[in-house]
């Protein structure tokens, strides 16, 4: 398998002295040709300033770039065979839709009619036949993100960086452009390079994930282990609900310094019937479960329960009993630099 994208012990470095802000911190990734790569973590955790990077906007302040094995870490954008798909689109508003797919075409001086017959190329690709003498204004947002798809996928890149790209669309658009867009980069074979802060648009369309957590990766991997087996406590409770237990009281539960338990490996059981009692503190109904959250010696853990299961939730103030399964507890270690 050939490798799409390379970082050796990247740093990138806002400012100097006292000021000084280390965005991202000894970085090293391999992102392999054809992979639908997204880098997860919550704002300011520097996934944002390493795609920048990868696409030429920022210089790191050290290591070593390449994009399908050439050294790019001092080239410009232009240089770089990426293209980027922003959040905003990016489009031109006085330009029509076709002109907005064929510009970088138009900027390498293609001529005018092979231009415009790749751009209906691709706008046929990402399904919107026949808009193509319609102004931006004239689409949706779902519309105008998949014609900012269009104009960066007309160059042919190597790789695509798409940044939040679906973070201004609501729930039910999101959701359908995030199967869209996987769904397009098997059929291309393109690497992608996704970012997000959004854990459920990481797991249902990566083939891996990397975990952002102040400048450093704490975890590479696919999503079911990275769901399942995260590294770290910031990567058990960034991705998906954790019951995350130190200390004392994960020694008693667990044998383990530090442990998780995620909500829906625990069993609701009659009191006295279970691992331990606990007293239910409240419940929230979410429509596919219910969460229930319990007091155990002032610890709070949830539970996650299917409503058909359990169509009737304990009161708040009664005692239950909870069990789960030896393979359901996962040991955590402390916030480490993923390799």
């Amino acid at each position: 398998m050939t490798v799409a994208v390379t970082l050796e012990a990247v740093s990138c470095v806002f400012g100097s002295g006292a000021q000084a802000v280390r965005a991202v911190d000894h970085v090293d990734l391999t992102i392999d040709g054809g992979e639908f790569f997204t880098l997860l973590g919550p704002s300011g955790s520097g996934k944002t300033t390493c795609l920048r990077m990868i696409g030429g906007f920022t210089l790191p302040t050290s290591g070593t770039i390449r994009i399908g094995g050439l050294d790019v870490t001092h080239q410009p954008p232009y240089a770089r065979p990426v293209n980027t798909v922003f959040q905003d689109y990016a489009l031109f508003p006085h330009m029509s839709i076709r002109d907005n797919v064929a510009y970088g075409l138009m900027v390498q001086r293609v001529e005018k009619a092979e231009r415009h017959r790749r751009a209906e190329e691709m706008l046929e690709l990402v399904r919107l036949p026949g808009v193509g003498d319609r102004r931006p204004g004239q689409l949706s947002g779902g519309q105008r993100q998949r014609v900012a798809l269009a104009r960066a996928l007309i160059n042919r890149p190597q790789v695509l960086l798409l940044d939040e790209p679906l973070g201004a669309l609501d729930l039910k658009l999101r959701e359908q452009m995030q199967t869209e867009l996987k769904a397009l980069q098997r059929q291309l074979g393109i690497t992608f390079l996704f970012i997000t802060h959004d854990q459920h648009e990481a797991l249902s369309m990566s083939d891996r994930i990397g975990v952002f957590n102040n400048g450093r990766l704490e975890q590479v991997g696919d999503p079911a282990t990275i769901y399942n087996r995260p590294a770290t406590r910031f990567v058990a409770e960034f991705v998906g609900a954790a019951n995350v237990l130190d200390g004392q009281r994960a020694r008693t539960l667990t044998g383990l310094p530090s442990a998780m338990l995620r909500p829906e490996r625990i069993q609701l059981v009659a009191d006295g019937e279970g691992t331990i009692s606990a007293t239910v503190i409240d419940a929230q109904y979410f429509g596919a479960f219910s969460r229930l959250r319990v007091d155990w010696h002032g610890e709070a853990i949830a539970i996650d329960l299917s409503p058909e299961q359990h169509p009737t939730l304990p009161a708040p103030g009664s005692s239950v009993g909870l069990r789960w399964a030896a393979d359901a507890v996962h040991p955590l270690a402390a916030a480490q630099g993923a390799q």
